[in-house]
């Protein structure tokens, strides 16, 4: 195996236009932005609540509960759609590929999922009182 560099230009080239652009678009968008600082501009922001007050204030926990619980099914996805890939790559049916008890693992791990999201329906998690 013959190792030579000159194979190697065009990516070095391509990271040089990649790195350039990054530099230019911050350096334009910070010569061509507003520049006018307003006390609003400067005021701290956490959470889209005013940070006016006292601080030991009581704050609605149901924006973090829909959070969590987003976070909870969305990650459901990043278990199913890799094993959906795989199960049905070969063409055929997905008992015929793969073993049966990793399709019932499978179904397992949805019943779970559809036990936690009527768990939190049931304890009104979802009401948007």
């Amino acid at each position: 195996m013959d190792f030579s560099l000159s194979t190697y230009y065009p990516i070095f080239i391509y990271l040089l236009v990649v790195l350039a652009f990054a530099v230019g678009v911050m350096v334009a968008a910070h010569v061509i932005g507003p520049h006018k600082k307003t006390p609003t501009k400067q005021m701290p922001y956490e959470s889209g609540m005013d940070p006016i007050g006292d601080a030991h204030q009581r704050f609605d926990v149901k924006f973090y509960l829909i959070a969590i619980l987003f976070i909870v099914f969305d990650v459901e996805l990043l278990f199913l759609y890799p094993w959906a890939v795989a199960a049905y790559r070969s063409g055929g049916s997905l008992l015929a590929d793969f073993k049966d008890i990793v399709f019932w693992e499978v179904l397992l791990f949805l019943a779970t999922l559809v036990v936690g999201y009527v768990y939190a329906w049931r304890k009104g998690v979802f009401k948007w009182r």
